[in-house]
C-alpha cells in the first residue's frame, strides 16, 4: 500500500491505481489462504469477496467497495481505453484499498 499511496511528481495516477488494486486483491488472497479456501487466477475482487463469504467471512460494505478498484487493473495496461484517472479518484480508490488492506490484516 505505501508505494500505491506515495503520490510524486512524474508518476502516472493510472500506475497508482493499478498498485492500489493490487494491494486490495492481495489483501483478500492472503485472507482466502489463511482460510484455506481455493480461488482461480483473477483479478476480480468481487468474486474473490465472494468466496470469501461463502467460506463464513462477513464483509462489510465499505469492503464491497474494492470491486470499483477493478478497472485499474486494464486501465493502466492500455491506457488509452479510458479516460485519465482524476486526483479525486486517485484519492477515492488509496481510501478504499487501505480499508480493505487493514480489513484483511485484521483477520490474518
Amino acid at each position: 500500500m505505501a508505494r500505491a499511496a506515495s503520490r510524486l511528481p512524474a508518476v502516472y495516477l493510472e500506475d497508482l491505481c493499478f498498485d492500489v488494486q493490487q494491494a486490495a486483491e492481495k489483501a483478500i488472497k492472503a485472507l482466502l489462504i489463511v482460510r484455506g479456501v481455493e480461488f482461480p487466477y483473477v483479478h476480480d475482487i468481487g468474486l474473490l469477496l465472494t468466496l470469501l463469504e461463502d467460506a463464513g467471512e462477513s464483509v462489510p460494505v465499505t469492503v464491497r467497495e474494492a470491486e470499483r478498484l477493478n478497472p485499474y487493473v486494464t486501465t493502466t495496461r492500455y491506457p488509452d481505453v479510458a479516460q485519465p484517472v482524476s486526483e479525486q479518484e486517485y484519492t477515492d480508490a488509496v481510501r478504499v484499498a487501505d480499508s480493505v488492506v487493514h480489513w484483511a490484516e485484521a483477520r490474518i
